[in-house]
């Protein structure tokens, strides 16, 4: 199976009052298509500053990311968003959605955005595959927290990305909601070949992965 993901040597650093605070120092890592890779390690160690590099939502220091082949970050501003909306989902601890739309209008503005097919026919089709069949037309604050965080999901897979970027989904669910969601996503990787990598500092969520990563003072252990 050929690399989807392909990093070398990332480093980013960040000023904090005239000093310098390295996040990144030389990450390097391949994650090929299909895997499901768990990325773990103590808070501020690094986790969530790659995978927003990975997804071209953060600029690195140096290095190079290359998704599919492609040189993100050689690409223009335009053409990387371009890039990201079409290649690239991304599920947050917490979940975003706006509050005042459904369910299913909240997973229909990808679709409507980018124009990829009938926005309502594959926004119901994911959330009902999700198992929310019941809440295609109840509002966030009609939801329970594992409802609103499956409705996330559907929304970051709706148009299909190769790549799924996770950062700690499951961090405010508790463990039955928690078992739901990683169910979820290990279907979805196996039947749709979603390529995942899952920022967790939980254990049985690392469990689901193929693989586990570690990230330790911005540093790759394996």
């Amino acid at each position: 199976m050929s690399d989807i993901v392909k990093t070398e040597n990332l480093v980013k650093r960040y000023s904090l009052d005239g000093t310098y605070i390295e996040a990144l120092k030389g990450v390097s890592l391949n994650i090929k298509e299909g895997e499901m890779v768990a990325l773990m390690g103590p808070s501020g160690s690094g986790k969530s500053t790659l995978l927003h590099i990975i997804g071209g939502i953060d600029l690195p220091t140096q290095g190079k990311v290359l998704i599919k082949n492609e040189d993100i970050f050689s690409l223009s501003e335009k053409k990387l968003a371009k890039f990201r909306n079409r290649n690239i989902g991304f599920v947050f601890q917490f979940h975003y959605l706006l509050p005042e739309f459904t369910a299913l209008e909240n997973v229909m503005i990808p679709v409507q955005i980018y124009n990829k097919g009938e926005a309502r026919e594959k926004a119901e089709d994911i959330l009902v595959r999700l198992g929310l069949r019941e809440r295609l037309y109840h509002k966030p604050s009609q939801m329970s927290g594992g409802e609103q965080q499956r409705v996330a999901i559907a929304r970051a897979v709706v148009n299909n990305p190769a790549l799924l970027l996770a950062d700690e989904p499951t961090g405010n669910l508790d463990s039955v909601n928690t078992q739901i969601v990683m169910e979820l996503l290990k279907e979805l990787n196996e039947k749709n070949n979603v390529t995942m990598v899952i920022a967790t500092h939980d254990k049985e969520v690392a469990e689901f992965c193929d693989r586990i990563i570690f990230l330790k003072d911005g540093k790759l252990y394996t």
